[in-house]
């Protein structure tokens, strides 16, 4: 069975099949897939999949590049969404330097209230660093009980090696299969087997053959391909293995 620890079904992108997309992908063999929220909106949203479906979990949490949607209301409901019996994780939340390099000290002060929520709920967190890789760090360094996964994992092998030591989980997903992935392959070369988890970021990051194309659970198969090629395991056992640590990382039994 296939585990998609990072998928978007909540978006816009799949309002004209969300339901028939969810239900063909279990049927293909993903047998657990996580819905990260990434304002109080969408966190609601991924809550209603989870009830909907047995085989969907949820996430709630703020992205940095929703800021625009960060008040004390809807960061209440966040944090009552959290309490549900079906989130596992706070998140989406972290730092993003690409989008908005203006806002840093806003980014890094809700990132802080959200490692602290994760904290008090003894929940992991998943992360979004993109371009903002020393302050991601630095930020959850500053929280050593905080623990989780950093999300398409794009910083470098030494940042790695260090969150790996702390116990983090990195997460793998389309860009692995890209040209231009020398820097994720020496990521995913290092990274020990039980700290790997795979994940499509549905509906984005389609993996090459599928590139352009709005992503699916469906496609993780070429990123499991690609781990296999790398670590010299057959498909079977890179499917056990993240399927073990994705069960693990979010405390599903």
């Amino acid at each position: 069975m296939i585990f998609d620890t990072h998928a978007h079904y909540d978006s816009g992108a799949f309002n004209a099949d969300r339901y028939e997309t969810l239900e063909a992908a279990h049927a293909a063999g993903v047998g657990l897939i996580v819905d990260p929220g990434c304002d109080a909106r969408s966190s609601q949203m991924a809550i209603d999949l989870a009830e909907r479906y047995p085989f969907v979990y949820a996430a709630v949490g703020i992205h940095p590049e929703d800021m625009d949607q960060y008040d004390l209301e809807s960061y209440a409901a966040v944090c009552e969404l959290a309490q549900h019996p079906k989130c596992v994780a706070i998140g989406e939340v972290g730092l993003d330097y690409y989008w908005d390099a203006s806002h840093k000290e806003e980014q890094k002060a809700l990132f802080s209230r959200q490692i602290e929520l994760a904290i008090e709920l003894d929940k992991p967190l998943i992360v979004h660093d993109r371009e903002a890789h020393q302050d991601s760090m630095e930020l959850v360094l500053r929280y050593p009980e905080a623990r989780g996964v950093f999300h398409c994992y794009s910083g470098s092998a030494e940042m790695a090696k260090e969150l790996l030591k702390r116990g983090w989980y990195l997460g793998f997903d389309g860009p692995i299969t890209y040209k231009n992935a020398r820097k994720a392959l020496e990521v995913l070369e290092i990274c020990p087997l039980d700290r790997i988890v795979i994940e499509t970021d549905s509906p984005y990051l389609s993996p090459v053959p599928m590139r352009g194309k709005r992503n699916d659970s469906r496609n993780l198969r070429y990123v499991i391909e690609k781990i296999g090629e790398v670590k010299g395991l057959p498909l079977e056992e890179v499917e056990r293995l993240t399927w073990e640590n994705g069960k693990r990382l979010f405390g599903i039994e």
